[in-house]
């Protein structure tokens, strides 16, 4: 265990080590989508506007992955900290429990109301919603495996190993990326599934990264032994882990629906519009990966330290971690307003879709560093088992999108007055939170 503590040494190595492999986990799951739409790019617009729209409710997801995903991460990292791997193994027992649960429960949701579900976007084109129908029933039958591995990967993060989520993954996404242009395109063999062969390579790729986690935990006797899966929960821990992680995914729940009232604002106009919103947000989202995997590093060494009372360490690791996610910020600011067009026509080239994407990287380009800023702020205050303000913080200026971007939209601004409230809305909250944090660490005993 001491290989993976965190609570000695230079910070600034113990947080890049930590950091790192969770920046490549995190870039692994997102390449999932990326790649997917490059391929599904390949099929026009159409496609690519079904598999998004898709997408929001694996988005929402998140909302219940996040519950568990929160509590085993915060709460084996300050176990360790303790050095209490007893405490370290409740957690994760019910952690794996949660999330089976609520991912049968959710899948169960998706199947049973899925016309009414993506009826909801208002798409217009028949083709499109009966693709996004199809690729929402084949993920929602892979939920399970789609719900685990993130909480396998929390359970290492929190012990302080980072690597071996990240080389699971990474298996996961060469998966992923052989059966892509495969399945979607009737490669040899292969029958020509279009949509429908994204979604199956993207469950298959994940059913396989659940059996890996399974078998490298089973060598893990510290964290894994006698975890009696089978068992009945107790209801303290059950309710320790919803009081943790609940208003971390009340926060992901409100971003997620807000994102689909703000697709609705899209729609009007029209298929390109959505087109652009799924591939831009794509893009823009190396930055807030990138910086996600700070949040987690941050949430970990944070843990640690306030679980071995290590109270200088959890505010010097604070303003280190800020200064490296400030230069992440800076260099993707660079990146979407100089390089915006070269980027973009990597996924469309479609000259409607490149002029639209071109204003959406460019205006979002402006928020990067402040939203960098609020990620790693979130995983500082998710140490400390404060999982509160950054969620008040999310919550108040996300819903402020919605009505500043109706009233920008029906300026001169048009469309680009719905991403200037993105922007807006992100440079506000990055502000706001560092701030209630500085404020807190004044606070720590």
């Amino acid at each position: 265990m001491t290989e993976n503590s965190l609570t000695q040494g230079s910070i600034f190595k113990k947080l890049f080590a930590l950091a790192i492999p969770i920046m490549g986990t995190s870039f692994v799951q997102m390449a999932y989508n990326m790649i997917d739409m490059i391929w599904v790019g390949k099929l026009g617009s159409g496609a690519v506007a079904a598999v998004g729209t898709a997408g929001f409710f694996t988005w929402l997801a998140m909302a219940f992955i996040i519950i568990p995903k929160v509590s085993a991460e915060v709460g084996v990292a300050q176990a360790v900290g303790k050095k209490d791997m007893d405490e370290a193994r409740v957690y994760i027992k019910h952690s794996i429990q949660l999330i089976i649960f609520l991912a049968l429960t959710y899948a169960f949701i998706l199947l049973t109301f899925r016309k009414s579900l993506v009826g909801f976007f208002n798409l217009g084109d028949e083709e499109v919603i009966n693709s996004t129908i199809t690729y929402l029933v084949i993920i929602a039958l892979g939920l399970v495996f789609y719900f685990i591995n993130p909480v396998f990967s929390a359970i290492f993060n929190g012990y302080g190993d980072s690597k071996t989520p990240f080389r699971i993954n990474v298996i996961g996404l060469v998966i992923n990326m052989i059966l892509d242009p495969l399945l979607i395109l009737g490669i040899g063999p292969f029958p020509r599934l279009e949509v429908a062969g994204a979604a199956i390579a993207t469950i298959i790729a994940q059913i396989i990264v659940t059996i890996i986690f399974i078998i490298k935990a089973r060598k893990r006797n510290e964290l894994f032994s006698n975890l009696d899966l089978l068992g009945k929960p107790d209801r303290n821990h059950m309710n320790k882990i919803t009081k943790l992680g609940f208003p971390v995914a009340l926060q992901s729940a409100f971003f997620t629906i807000i994102g689909m009232v703000l697709a609705r604002i899209i729609a009007d106009w029209g298929t390109v519009a959505i087109a652009v919103q799924k591939v831009g947000s794509q893009i823009e989202s190396i930055s807030w990966m990138t910086a996600g995997g700070f949040e987690t590093a941050m949430s970990t060494f944070t843990g640690q330290n306030y679980g071995a009372k290590e109270w200088d360490r959890v505010r010097r690791g604070y303003f280190t971690g800020i200064a490296i996610v400030s230069c992440i910020g800076i260099i993707a600011t660079i990146l979407l307003i100089f390089g915006a067009q070269p980027i973009f026509m990597v996924f469309i080239q479609e000259e409607e879709a490149v002029r639209y994407g071109v204003d959406y990287l460019r205006i979002l380009g402006v928020s990067q560093l402040f939203m960098c800023i609020e990620i790693a702020t979130t995983g500082a205050f998710n140490g400390l088992g404060r999982t509160i303000p950054p969620s008040v913080v999310g919550i108040v200026f996300n819903l402020s999108r919605i009505p500043l971007a109706l009233f920008l939209s029906s300026t001169s601004l048009g469309l680009n007055g719905v991403w200037w409230a993105i922007s807006i809305s992100s440079v506000f909250k990055g502000s706001f939170l560092c701030i209630w944090y500085i404020i807190s660490l004044k606070k720590i005993k």
